[in-house]
């Protein structure tokens, strides 16, 4: 039997910056991909590039080098590349913050619509899947302005990982920063970054949660970095980055 060469088209056209590979297989399921004039009719067809493919008719290039950038994400944007209600998204500021020549990119993970901060954008949808794997396991610090009571010792149980609502939260390294009354700013640290972890947790803690900012995900801080703004980060930065990712280690 002759070996097949080459790399199965959605994870193909992820690596392109087309979509994730979730949304490539989903665009090639509803018929949209082609390679010549034939429909390409399932995710796990094998081509040896990219040569030939189109897209609802328009020609695919091969993957570019990855690019990576932090977007400092203001509250009140969704993280998503439309919405159904005609909310505004990332992508609206998007327009201004990058530069011309920038391309298409994707988010890395989600931040939800009333959370700011520091989101990762790439143009190479398989480092976005790798990112987003819970196994990768890079830390996400955050900051959150909160109201009630709670103590440094609570905070510090955390570290165990804790249950909320059947669900189950791994290992969070979480600290009082400061406190005026009731009020007070929490730093936490995770690595999983589950669904409204942050706000889940500390709402089951008997805090309510008025701002949060994500100020960090792995070596890249927010800084400061105006809202609404992104710079990309350096090639070699980029590279350091991959290194210690455990895909880069195996």
């Amino acid at each position: 039997m002759p070996v097949r060469e080459g790399e199965r088209i959605a994870k193909l056209l992820a690596r392109a910056g087309i979509a994730s590979r979730r949304e490539a297989e989903r665009l090639i399921i509803e018929g949209r991909v082609k390679l010549g004039e034939e429909v390409i009719e399932t995710p796990s067809t094998v081509l040896p590039n990219l040569r030939g493919v189109t897209v609802d008719g328009n020609p695919v290039r091969d993957a570019e080098e990855t690019r990576l950038f932090i977007f400092h994400k203001p509250s009140g944007l969704l993280t998503a590349e439309r919405d159904p209600a005609g909310r505004p998204t990332i992508y609206t500021a998007l327009r201004n913050a990058l530069t011309e020549g920038s391309g298409r990119v994707m988010p890395i993970g989600r931040l939800d619509l009333n959370t700011e901060g520091l989101l990762l954008l790439t143009n190479d949808g398989e480092f976005k899947r790798q990112l987003e794997l819970p196994a990768t396991g890079v830390p996400r610090t955050y900051r959150a302005r909160t109201f009630g009571d709670i103590t440094q010792a609570q905070l510090e149980d955390l570290i165990e990982g804790i249950e909320v609502e059947g669900v189950v939260y791994g290992k969070i390294d979480a600290n009082m920063e400061r406190r005026t009354g009731r009020n007070q700013w929490i730093e936490m640290t995770l690595t999983e970054g589950k669904n409204r972890e942050v706000r889940r947790v500390l709402e089951h803690l008997g805090l309510q949660v008025s701002r949060l900012i994500r100020v960090s995900y792995g070596p890249f801080r927010l800084l400061d970095l105006p809202k609404g703004m992104a710079v990309e980060v350096s090639p070699r930065d980029l590279e350091n980055f991959r290194r210690t990712l455990p895909d880069a280690q195996s």
